[in-house]
């Protein structure tokens, strides 16, 4: 059966018959919006390679945190950016630690918010590296199993602060399994665990680098983050950590990945989180900027994307803004 008994174009002759057959929506409910939080007070500074995120000290924050719970967003994710760095980022897991006073003063503020704490070192060490370095005689080492204690002690600092969701982004190996068992151990069993699980060593982090002060100081992080050229070695690395007791999967980088988050969603029932990253936002930031592109389509039309690849959640810095385009209609 084909034209001219088929046309196409009969579900697409106005705007109520194309709503009407659409397969996929963006919803406000879908985005966890990232805050950076820094030690000080009255800052407000806007991040340079990221056009309006910015570091917040914990006096202004609220803010923010208003902002974006008056335009419907329903979740954050938080990074902390400490005063005070050293070889084992012992800041991460500090109960006065920057991220864990965040966490509380948002619960004060907001007690149904989901607050997402991100469970990694980088930010902490003054190495800028995910974990805990040992130097050999073949260079400099990420000890993997070492690593692992200090993380479980970070996400327990930030469950007693009040998280609601543990989200590790280290990829260190068993990092799900550790997290698991020190949260239960502790009394923190119903706290659910977003896995960054297919984290890939990506050139779309770079403003985050700076938004979070976590560029590693030597070398880089290809020995733990994914080979971007890999595929099949995401569904192992999910797998893993489905068999680990993750509640969550995720993919990061988005834009670049949406075949895997694709591959994800065709084979696990998992919720699936998208991360659209710091370079995807800023691309467009500049383009828009310079009058290129039309701002909200390019926006709307890129997160749509996301969710018809099979993303349940989308992490976005976009989040305020198409927050507010949806609003508008």
């Amino acid at each position: 059966m084909a034209y001219p008994l088929v046309r196409h174009r009969r579900l697409r002759n106005s705007a109520g018959l194309r709503s009407m057959v659409r397969e996929t929506s963006v919803e406000v409910n879908d985005f966890i919006a990232p805050i950076f939080v820094t030690e000080g007070n009255g800052i407000k500074e806007e991040i340079s390679s990221m056009p309006g995120v910015y570091h917040w000290s914990l006096d202004n924050m609220e803010e923010e945190i208003n902002e974006m719970v008056s335009l419907g967003i329903q979740s954050v994710l938080v990074f902390g950016v400490p005063s005070e760095k050293d070889a084992v980022g012992s800041s991460a897991y500090d109960e006065n630690g920057i991220v864990q006073k965040a966490i509380r003063r948002i619960k004060s503020l907001y007690p149904d918010l989901v607050v997402v704490a991100d469970t990694c070192l980088c930010q902490f060490t003054d190495h800028g590296h995910c974990g805990v370095v040992h130097t050999t005689e073949c260079g400099a080492d990420i000890d993997n199993d070492e690593s692992l204690a200090l993380l479980v002690k970070t996400a327990v600092s930030q469950a007693k602060a009040g998280a609601d969701i543990i989200a590790p982004s280290n990829m260190m190996d068993g990092f799900v399994a550790a997290i698991r068992e020190g949260l239960d151990e502790a009394g923190y069993k119903h706290i659910p665990i977003m896995s960054y699980s297919v984290k890939y060593s990506s050139a779309y982090y770079g403003p985050f680098r700076e938004a979070a002060h976590s560029s590693p100081q030597f070398g880089d992080r290809k020995t733990y983050q994914m080979d971007p050229a890999n595929s099949r070695e995401a569904l192992r690395e999910a797998e893993s950590d489905i068999a680990e007791g993750a509640d969550f999967l995720m993919v990061k980088p988005g834009l670049a990945y949406l075949d895997v988050v694709r591959m994800l969603r065709d084979r696990y029932n998992l919720p699936l989180v998208v991360y659209n990253v710091s370079a995807e936002y800023s691309m467009v930031k500049a383009a828009a900027m310079q009058g290129w592109i039309d701002e909200r389509a390019i926006v709307m039309e890129t997160l749509l994307g996301m969710k018809r690849a099979g993303a349940d959640l989308i992490i976005t810095y976009h989040a305020k803004d198409a927050a507010r385009w949806l609003q508008q209609g």
